[in-house]
């Protein structure tokens, strides 16, 4: 179901294009004749005509009929002569006195498997993409003065004229080999600028990773140098760490023993020498009051490429019913430690007395 939604827009556009281009491509025709002169047979072959456009573009063929009387085959009476035996014929109507639909109707009535319509003098061998909208259902094309006029001199001298109608080739701007030529260039010069463009997104995108990669790789080996030169103790019996279960790293969780190697941190915390080394090149900051160890040895943060705008400090309030609020607190991030904003501003005096007395 979700595929034939997506499909849809694609089949009306599609649909859209083929009606906006129905009235500007057309078929020809392939016009094949023979017939006997001189006890021999004469057989021509061309791709001379043009289909109608209410025109079937299917094949056609029999033998060619003249209408009696006008040769443009207007009127209700039209009638055409059949002296052959061959039972499928074309009707041959000249261009003009009335419109394509009634020369075409004229013949359909009486039969005809195909009507040829061929142009006005003069005109020679140009032909036009007739329209017939009254009059469909039956092959209809178009060829030129020159060669309708031949044939129906033969047709009227009393020669046999056999007549093939078939399908040739589409034709319009769409068609047209020069505008496929600017198609296909289009279409690779879009191409190409599409690739070159993802391509450059992609190259600058890569060189700015690798930039910070290197980056990252020197900062973390300053780091490591830096890390290095802390102070380091190695934990005797007699030491208060060691005799004390309150005191444990606070990377690890466990308390100190004799022999344990630590890290004496510039703000003189001390923690296991295998746990606070990575907990610096990741966090920097002294796991127990957030001192940033990394900016005391030197090694400053890479500056970020755009910085957000700060925002207001936002605060919750508490609130009584029937009372004023009694103490905002900041909503800050936990994981950053300022102690100005760790400290509660209480609106009750007495409340905050309390809260004095109770941590006295």
């Amino acid at each position: 179901m979700g595929e034939k939604r997506l499909y849809l827009p694609f089949l009306l556009c599609l649909s859209g294009l083929v009606h906006s281009s129905a009235a500007v491509l057309y078929w020809s025709a392939v016009v094949e004749t023979d017939y006997v002169k001189n006890n021999e047979t004469v057989s021509k072959i061309c791709e001379c005509g043009v289909f109608g456009r209410n025109s079937p573009v299917v094949r056609a063929s029999g033998v060619v009929t003249l209408p009696t009387g006008d040769p443009r085959g207007c009127g209700l009476d039209a009638v055409y002569s059949r002296n052959s035996s061959f039972p499928a014929w074309i009707a041959l109507v000249k261009r003009g006195n009335c419109t394509f639909s009634d020369k075409i109707n004229a013949a359909k009535r009486q039969g005809a498997a195909g009507v040829v319509v061929y142009n006005v003098d003069g005109s020679e061998n140009s032909t036009s993409h007739m329209a017939h909208s009254e009059a469909d259902g039956i092959v209809a094309i178009m060829i030129g003065n020159l060669q309708g006029t031949e044939i129906y001199t033969l047709v009227r001298n009393g020669t046999e004229v056999k007549m093939v109608v078939d399908v040739g080739s589409p034709h319009g701007p769409w068609m047209d080999t020069h505008w496929l030529y600017i198609l296909s260039i289009a279409f690779f010069v879009v191409t190409a600028a599409s690739i070159a463009y993802f391509g450059f997104i992609t190259a600058k995108r890569l060189f700015r990773m690798n930039r910070e990669r290197r980056q990252e790789q020197r900062l973390k080996s300053e780091a490591k140098k830096a890390i290095a030169r802390l102070p380091l103790r190695t934990l005797k019996r007699s030491d208060e760490e060691t005799s004390s279960d309150t005191h444990m790293c606070a990377v690890c969780i466990e308390s100190y023993k004799e022999g344990d190697v630590v890290t004496v941190l510039t703000c003189n915390h001390i923690f296991h020498k295998d746990c606070i080394e990575p907990w610096l090149l990741d966090k920097r900051t002294c796991p127990m009051c957030k001192c940033d160890i990394m900016s005391s040895l030197g090694i400053e943060e890479q500056p970020k490429e755009s910085l957000p705008t700060e925002s207001p400090q936002e605060v919750t309030v508490v609130t009584v019913t029937g009372g004023d609020a009694l103490y905002e607190v900041p909503l800050t991030d936990p994981s950053s430690y300022n102690p100005e904003r760790q400290q509660h501003h209480y609106d009750s005096r007495a409340f905050q007395g309390d809260s004095e007395a109770a941590r006295g």
